[in-house]
């Protein structure tokens, strides 16, 4: 069968997957099975575009037309992978999410062991799009460690460093708050690398008891609970991606997201606190007051969104 002009259509396995048949993966294997028709002609290869005129049914079952591109911010909690099937059984992200929702992708991963902040979209092209390192979004994290912090070593990750024969760019680290032997730091990167944030800090003889993102790019976690999930209005999908999104209706009792005002000039990682800053309560403190059974300073710490 030819091969439609790519800017005349889609690959047939995007579409299938925007329309919430089967990820890309799965779609090709339905493909190779030969369970997916268009126009009356089974396929025999993924390479090939369809328009929306194109009449493409799986399993003799016409194919619903795309949803819109839809966006959602995440609060993962630790002891989920981020996966859709986990060959050792572990529960997985998408089994947890609330029902309702469409299928998803994650935009990049957070390990088992990680929480905060995660991406999801019902679209493959744009998650790829958001973890590309060129967008130079930031990643900010916030990690508590174990050992003895040298600020000065911190600083110097801002030239970046080789681990293992692995190359990481400038990474913004910063001590926010000490206490013994733990410490509060916060961690900003722009590539996204493997597990790079606990590598690196491993690599400076620290190692991370809690990693929590609290940000990618302009998208906040801010009070979001965990295991909580808001949709990204249409504003922002435009203002911030360039993505023409319907704007989103609210059903019931469901919560309207609520993000913050654009960021305008992401080039730079914000600047981390530094122990000892009189105008601002170390993030974290109330943990390390329950931990050794101290009471907590004077100051009551901010409320965190989980």
């Amino acid at each position: 069968m030819p091969e439609l002009d790519s800017d005349k259509g889609e690959r047939i396995a995007k579409v299938l997957a925007r329309a919430g048949i089967a990820s890309r993966r799965d779609a090709e294997k339905l493909i190779a099975e030969g369970r997916v028709v268009v126009n009356g002609q089974k396929l025999d290869s993924p390479a090939f575009f369809v328009t929306p005129e194109d009449r493409v049914t799986v399993n003799g079952t016409p194919v619903a037309a795309a949803e819109r591109t839809r966006l959602f911010r995440y609060h993962k909690p630790r002891g989920l992978v981020t996966t859709h099937k986990d060959t050792e059984g572990r529960p997985t992200v998408f089994e947890n999410l609330p029902a309702g929702l469409p299928r998803l992708v994650s935009v990049g991963r957070l390990d088992l062991t990680s929480e905060g902040l995660l991406l999801l979209t019902n679209d493959g092209a744009l998650a790829r799009k958001l973890e590309l390192p060129a967008n130079g979004w930031i990643r900010r994290y916030r990690a508590r460690v174990h050992g003895k912090v040298e600020e000065a070593a911190l600083a110097a990750l801002t030239r970046g460093i080789t681990v293992e024969g692995v190359k990481y760019g400038p990474i913004e680290a910063g001590l926010d708050s000490r206490r013994g032997a733990n410490s509060w730091l916060t961690v900003s990167i722009q590539e996204g690398k493997n597990r790079e944030v606990r590598r690196v800090l491993q690599h400076l003889g620290l190692h991370v008891t809690r990693l929590i993102r609290v940000a990618y790019g302009p998208f906040q976690l801010g009070l979001l609970p965990e295991s909580g999930v808001e949709e990204v209005n249409a504003k922002v999908m435009r203002d911030q991606l360039g993505v023409d999104a319907a704007p989103r209706l609210q059903r019931g009792t469901e919560r309207v997201a609520e993000v913050p005002e654009p960021v305008t000039k992401p080039a730079r990682a914000p600047r981390a606190r530094r122990a000892g800053d009189p105008q601002l309560t170390p993030w974290g403190a109330a943990d390390w007051a329950a931990e050794d059974g101290k009471p907590p300073g004077a100051r009551k710490p901010p409320r965190r969104g989980a």
